[in-house]
C-alpha cells in the first residue's frame, strides 16, 4: 500500500469506517498492486458486497477523489468513470 493510501485510511477517518465490513481485514487486501491481481480484488469486493456502509465508503471515496484501491464495492477504473459522472451532475445541480 502506498503513503497516500494509508494516510487516506488511517488519519480522519470517517465515522462509518468503523461499521465497514473490511475494518477486521489489512487494508493492504484493498490495495492491490494496480489492477492485475483478479483473486485478491475478487476477495475485496466480496467483502465490500456485504457492507452496511458500502454506499457511505464510495461516497468518501468520490469526494475525497481517491484513486486507489478498492472503495465502495468499486474497482479504480469503476471510480474513474463514476467520478466524471459525480462531478457533472454535482455541477449540474450547482
Amino acid at each position: 500500500m502506498t503513503q497516500a493510501a494509508h494516510h487516506a485510511i488511517t488519519d480522519q477517518s470517517p465515522g462509518w469506517r468503523s461499521f465497514a465490513a473490511c475494518a477486521g481485514y489489512p487494508d493492504s487486501l484493498f490495495f492491490p498492486l494496480g489492477e492485475i491481481d483478479e483473486a485478491q480484488i475478487a476477495m475485496a469486493l466480496e467483502i465490500c458486497s456485504g457492507c452496511k456502509v458500502v454506499d457511505d465508503c464510495l461516497e468518501y471515496a468520490l469526494e475525497s477523489n481517491q484513486r486507489s484501491g478498492i472503495w465502495g464495492g468499486t474497482t479504480e477504473k469503476e471510480r474513474r468513470s463514476l467520478r466524471r459522472r459525480w462531478l457533472a451532475d454535482r455541477k449540474r445541480s450547482a
